[in-house]
């Protein structure tokens, strides 16, 4: 059921996106497991593009989770002092390195990653797509707690886990893989905090545009 009390076939009407966005790669510019990891708890309450920015420089220094495990803390954070709560993050990325040891060690499963210190059901979600597992859940990033109940799919909420529980309860499983990547994308190119609703290709049956716009 949707936010209306109707069954709506959202894999249908979501079909634009999810063809525009199907396996479009993740904004982060890693270029392995390990990296993707990393980068993707840095991310957390941080931009994509300051960790693309700092990202280099650090795997040159650290270029396996084997040789992250041998450094220390201070060391490690003059590599990210410019990432938001650098040091939370440096004694996460330090406590993985030492408990896992090696890059293929690295789990691909939501129950192990989530395991993890620093990674979430978001940044486990966006693991398991990035390398092509099976789906879990759905991707509920900022973009996607933002559009989502723009569109009409689901009521608001702040917290992405209620987010992403709601979109787990109306989207079919079918489609979890890519679903949540695409609403993010669609969040970041066009339906921003303020909308570009003359490029969107969901304004058939997007709640906002109805309500809001026309």
């Amino acid at each position: 059921m949707d936010l209306f009390g109707e069954t709506t076939d959202w894999e249908i009407k979501l079909k634009p996106i999810l063809n525009k966005y199907k396996g479009k790669k993740h904004p982060l510019e890693y270029k392995n497991t390990y990296q993707l990891l990393v980068m993707v708890i840095l991310s957390a309450q941080d931009s994509d593009a300051n960790i693309n920015k700092i990202a280099p420089v650090l795997f040159e220094k650290f270029p396996t989770l084997n040789s992250l495990s041998k450094t220390d803390l201070e060391t490690l954070i003059s590599y990210i002092s410019k990432v938001r709560n650098f040091g939370t993050k440096a004694n996460w990325l330090l406590e993985i390195a030492k408990t896992l040891k090696n890059d293929a060690d690295i789990p691909l499963n939501m129950k192990e990653l989530t395991a993890l210190k620093g990674v979430g059901r978001k940044s486990a979600n966006v693991i398991l797509r990035e390398t092509n597992q099976p789906a879990e859940g759905i991707i509920a990033d900022l973009h996607v707690i933002r559009v989502a109940p723009r569109i009409g799919i689901i009521k608001e909420a702040k917290d992405g886990n209620k987010v992403e529980k709601d979109l787990m309860q109306v989207l079919p499983k079918s489609i979890w893989s890519e679903i949540g990547m695409a609403i993010s994308f669609l969040g970041r190119e066009t339906c921003r905090p303020k909308p570009k609703c003359d490029e969107c290709p969901l304004t058939d049956f997007c709640f906002y545009y109805a309500t809001e716009v026309l």
